[in-house]
């Protein structure tokens, strides 16, 4: 492919995603399902004015999209939130993960799923989208006890889900016919390298934070950070996501202006998401569609009930009222790039699986981001009424 090709093909993904936020606050469609569409629409399957060299080629960009997406997570693990919500974070969290993996895992598996196949999904349907979840606790203007919960259950729930993910990998790998004793070992280290890495690079970084001025210089060590994790990481062959969300919670924890570099990679995040989402999009096999329409239905349905069931049983563990843990549940509906993010590291290592791996995600993605917004909606305004209620 030319270079000019490259080009114009980026800078035209750039323009018509800007383009398409706009017409998502419009509509009120959000804009993660009008990327996606707009790159299966426009990728290689259908009309091909992405070029397929960019789509096969586009690692690089989705690699520090997602490192950004990981290193923002790990920084919203503040030790001020985990003192004051951190029973309740821990409770609803470890409960959901649990509930939503095995539920989703047995009731894909029983659909008739491949086995390797339904514990993968299992583990993906772990995620929840926070970028999409934020978006609706800011236009909310809730700043309660709630809505603070939720923020912090978003972030833990992703770091629980890298973490099962990782282990999924690991037994995937034995189902589908991998040593044992080497898929053990490779797994372990994806895992325990990915924190030694982000520990090495996020504690140098908590010390530069406090010593490096506001604005640009800032912005590039940030940047560089972020940059640095993902190279590191995909060079030892560990999770960058993992990588990621431990080098932020090291900077966040430690650093001395913990919240500089955070603000700054939110500035710039967006451009890489975009690109991460159209061509994410973009590999979408339309053909794929018959074949998963059981499996997509069964995931839907049962990574609901899981997050109603999760959010109960995290509830009566701390002493919380029914009604709030169902709530809770319901908040976590979306799902978004961390989940894509997993599907496709997962797909580059078990190629069989690929295709019906990155369709379910995809239209599971793009159902839940359509409706999971409306289920965070509807607990923050009900939570909001029944304290009003209690209070008044």
């Amino acid at each position: 492919m030319d270079d000019w090709v490259m080009l114009v093909a980026l800078g035209s993904i750039l323009l018509c995603g800007l383009a398409l936020d706009a017409v998502g606050r419009i509509v009120h469609v959000p804009r993660v399902t009008l990327l996606m569409i707009m790159g299966a629409v426009a990728g290689p399957p259908l009309f091909g004015r992405i070029p397929e060299e960019l789509v096969d080629n586009s690692g690089v960009f989705s690699d520090v999209a997602l490192t950004m997406v990981a290193f923002l997570l790990g920084g919203s693990l503040r030790p001020e939130d985990m003192k004051k919500h951190g029973r309740e974070i821990f409770s609803y969290s470890i409960s959901i993960v649990i509930v939503s993996a095995v539920f989703v895992t047995v009731a894909l598996w029983a659909l008739g799923a491949d086995p390797a196949l339904a514990l993968l999904l299992g583990a993906i349907s772990v995620a929840t989208a926070p970028a999409a979840t934020m978006d609706v606790i800011r236009q909310s203007g809730n700043t309660g006890h709630f809505a603070k919960t939720i923020r912090g259950i978003v972030a833990i729930d992703d770091v629980w889900g890298i973490l099962l993910f990782s282990a999924s990998m690991v037994i995937a790998g034995v189902l589908i016919g991998v040593d044992f004793g080497a898929s053990m070992v490779n797994g372990l280290w994806e895992i325990f390298g990915a924190i030694l890495i982000g520990i090495s690079i996020g504690f140098p970084a908590s010390y530069l934070t406090g010593r490096v001025k506001a604005g640009e210089p800032t912005l590039v060590e940030a940047v560089g950070v972020v940059v640095l994790c993902c190279g590191v990481a995909s060079a030892l062959d560990v999770s960058f996501l993992l990588t990621g969300i431990t080098c932020g919670a090291v900077i966040v924890n430690f650093a001395l202006h913990h919240e500089r570099p955070f603000h700054e990679i939110e500035r710039i995040e967006w451009p890489f998401m975009l690109l991460f989402f159209v061509l994410a999009g973009a590999s979408f096999e339309a053909g794929n569609l018959s074949m998963v329409w059981s499996t997509v239905i069964g995931f839907v349905v049962f990574r609901v009930a899981a997050r109603f069931v999760g959010g109960l049983i995290g509830a009566v563990a701390i002493g919380k009222t029914v009604h709030e843990g169902l709530l809770t549940g319901l908040a976590l509906s979306p799902q978004a790039g961390v989940s894509i993010g997993m599907a496709l590291v997962a797909a580059d290592q078990f190629p069989s699986l690929a295709e019906p791996l990155i369709a379910i995600v995809m239209i599971t993605t793009i159902i839940f981001e359509l409706v999971g917004p409306f289920g965070t909606q509807f607990a923050l305004s009900r939570q909001v009424t029944t304290a009003t209620g209690a209070s008044g």
